[in-house]
């Protein structure tokens, strides 16, 4: 594989010592693999992929309408199994088919129905002004105490909890979509311009239109 940052920490490219990034080390145990890094500096070690991407926008995609993605799923499905498994490779001169079942075919092994592998998202961010943390360009809301703190947030899938000092602080259902907000109001009682008391209502007082006629008798200085 490539030494892209989010599979590998460190890869020395005189000593060729690697460092292989925890999570990907946690997935290759899963599926009992063992990853291998590229040559630093070496294109020659990379494995010749990204031309087929445009190979696929070329050959399969180009001139296509498609009234669904179903029907796009379907049209690329046979392409494969009709077209670019059955060419003749410029590079290795073999039909991709035929360099499969001679290669690596044998040496794949079954599944055996072993679960699939959980990934779990961890991150680090920090409490903004708003009392929110933002993973995945999401707002969800922690206690406002903790502006300004370094928390660390675990995304699993359905659930996304907030912890500080080894604590969780906060815990929310994972939004779909992007720009969404999950906030529990309970995390923003106590900030500042957020929740304000309530002032004491003042008594109510009845305007006085009218005043008996003996008051302004008494203003005038007599009777009518």
């Amino acid at each position: 594989m490539d030494n892209a940052r989010a599979l590998v920490n460190y890869h020395d490219p005189a000593t060729r010592e690697v460092r292989f990034n925890a999570r990907l080390l946690a997935f290759a145990r899963h599926w009992d693999f063992q990853p291998r890094a590229c040559a630093p500096y070496r294109a020659r070690t990379k494995g010749k992929d990204e031309r087929g991407v445009g190979y696929v926008k070329r050959n399969a995609l180009a001139g296509h309408r498609f009234d669904s993605w179903a029907g796009m799923e379907a049209h690329l499905v046979r392409w494969m199994r009709e077209v670019a498994d059955l060419r003749r490779h410029g590079t290795t001169e073999q039909a991709p088919r035929a360099r499969f079942e001679q290669g690596e075919a044998a040496a794949l092994r079954p599944l055996a129905g072993r679960p699939p592998f959980h990934q779990v998202c961890e991150l680090v961010r920090v409490v903004t002004s708003e009392c929110t943390i933002e993973p995945d360009a999401n707002s969800y809301s922690v206690p406002w105490r903790l502006i300004g703190e370094r928390v660390a947030v675990v995304a699993s899938g359905e659930r996304v909890a907030v912890h500080h000092d080894g604590m969780e602080v906060a815990a929310h259902r994972e939004v779909a979509g992007r720009r969404q907000r999950a906030i529990v109001l309970a995390h923003l009682h106590g900030a500042s311009g957020l929740a304000r008391p309530t002032p004491p209502a003042e008594p109510e007082v009845t305007p006085r239109c009218c005043a008996p006629l003996r008051e302004y008798e008494r203003a005038v200085g007599g009777g009518w």
